[in-house]
Formats: structure tokens, sequence, C-alpha cells
């Protein structure tokens, strides 16, 4: 299974590999990470030009901070190949895979970036957006090391099981909250679909509120306006961090006296509560860094 230091992905936004501007934006934007698409935002017409131009944008540079994906086409596409090929030798942070459905898909994409000389903990994240893919979810987290993360298609798994794009999202809770047991279960990373009405950021900051409460660790974006909304959201509040720094500062107090349950603000703490608190608090350094706090 794969291991990695804790990243803030409370914002990560998809940049179509075919818009040169958009790629050279990025660089700019304040989203904690970038995925470059190869596959749903580029027509068939501009496949080469898409990986032409993500290979040029990352050896130029100048991300910084930012997690950098690439999303490659399927591999029963005719880019597929060329798409692994391609970014086996590209300073990457991961690459995901579309339409995944079985373990052998994963296998298949790890062998070929073995075969082409790709770093070898080079992470590899899933996409969760078919129904098939859902039934086998825990299967398809566990179902290699190198596996690092879902991130969920609810485009295309409403489209599959024919829902309406609700705000409520009633006909996908369940398949979200499968696979957010699933990722938690292989201690995978797991980001929330994209939302698709850039008027509404009322109902955007709802969307990224509830994604929240499911247990996503942040937001797939289609937009640079989304970001802030998606970086607030997903970012432990004032309240909460008090919180989590009493829960901390009392059971450390305490527990070297042999207490295995506290009481911090009229709650009931015990050691699962503070490992909680311990990571709202890795996190908001995390992010504080990224701040320049």
């Amino acid at each position: 299974m794969h291991r990695k230091l804790l990243r803030a992905r409370r914002s990560v936004l998809y940049i179509p590999g075919s818009n040169a501007k958009a790629l050279h934006k990025a660089r700019t934007l304040p989203a904690d990470a970038l995925i470059f698409d190869m596959e749903d935002a580029v027509g068939p017409e501009a496949k080469a030009q898409a990986r032409d131009q993500i290979a040029a944008s990352l050896a130029a540079g100048g991300y910084g901070h930012r997690e950098i994906l690439v999303r490659v086409n399927a591999l029963d596409t005719p880019w597929g190949k060329e798409d692994i090929a391609a970014i086996a030798s590209m300073p990457l942070d991961g690459v995901l895979l579309p339409k995944i459905t079985h373990p052998s898909q994963v296998e298949d994409v790890v062998n070929l970036l073995i075969g082409n000389n790709a770093p070898s903990q080079l992470p590899v994240w899933i996409m969760a957006e078919t129904p098939l893919g859902i039934l086998r979810i825990s299967e398809l987290a566990g179902c290699h090391r190198r596996l690092a993360g879902i991130v969920m298609g609810t485009s295309d798994l409403a489209k599959e099981l024919r829902v309406p794009h609700s705000a409520e999202r009633l006909g996908l809770l369940a398949a979200l909250s499968l696979c957010v047991i699933a990722a938690r279960a292989h201690e995978l990373e797991i980001l929330d679909g994209a939302y698709l009405d850039l008027e509404n950021a009322e109902g955007f900051r709802a969307a990224c509120q509830q994604g929240r409460d499911l247990g996503f660790d942040g937001k797939t974006l289609i937009h640079p306006s989304q970001i802030e909304t998606a970086n607030t959201v997903f970012s432990p509040d004032a309240e909460t961090l008090r919180h989590a720094e009493a829960v901390v500062a009392a059971w450390e107090a305490v527990h070297p006296k042999g207490s295995h349950v506290i009481v911090v603000g009229g709650r009931v703490i015990e050691s699962l509560h503070v490992e909680e608190a311990r990571h709202i608090l890795a996190l908001a350094k995390t992010i504080a860094k990224l701040n320049g706090v």
C-alpha cells in the first residue's frame, strides 16, 4: 500500500491539456492540486496536442507546491498506451486512471509504467464513475500497493445510474458513502466529484459542505472561481481548531496519569478522538504552510 506525507487536497482543479492558456494560468492559482486532463476534457482531434502541451508545461515547471496528477485515457482507447508512455518521464505526483471497473486494469497500467521506466513509486489514482466500479470499489481500493486515492466521477456516474444532478444528490449518496468507506478501509485519499453549475455559488458551497460531511478530503473543480470556496469549506474552522487543541492539551496532561477517558467542553473524549484532533491540527499546519503562515 502506498504511503505519503499528509497533503492538503481541498481544491483539485481539472485543467484541459489542450488549453495552453489554462495550463499556464494554473501556476498562479491557489488550488492545492491540479489534474491535467488528457481524457474527457479533450476532444479526439486534440489528444496528441494535449499530451505534448502537458509535457511541455511540466518540463517548464513553476507549479510550486501544487500536487500534479495527469488523467490519461483508458487503455482500451486509441490513446491510452501512448498517454502512459508519455507520462512515464514527466515530473508528476500521480497518474489518474478513468473508467476503472476491475483490478486487472490497474495492474495493466502499472506494468506499462514499469515497461516505460516510470519512477517506481509513482502513485496511481482511480476514478470511481461506473456502476460496476462502485460495486467493486472495496476490491479496487485494495488492489495494488501503488494506489494512493480515489476520485469520484459523479457526472459519468449520474448518467449511468440515470439519476438527476439534484442539489441533494440523493441518487448518488449510497455510491459516495461506499467509496469513502472503501478509501478509509484501505487508507487512501478520496476526492468528491465536480459541481457543474458555475452560476450557483450557494449551491456549490452546499455541495462542498455535503462532501466534507460525507468524509471526502476535498473536491474536484472545473473552474478557478470555485477554488476559494472549496479551500474554505475543507479547511478546519476556528472553532474546530480550538476544540482540537483543547482535546490534545487535556489528553496530554491527564493521560500519563493513567486515565483513558476525559471530558473536554462537556464532551467525553477517548483516544480515538485524540487521534482525530491530532489529524485536524496536522492538516491545519499543512494549510498554514501553503498560505505562508
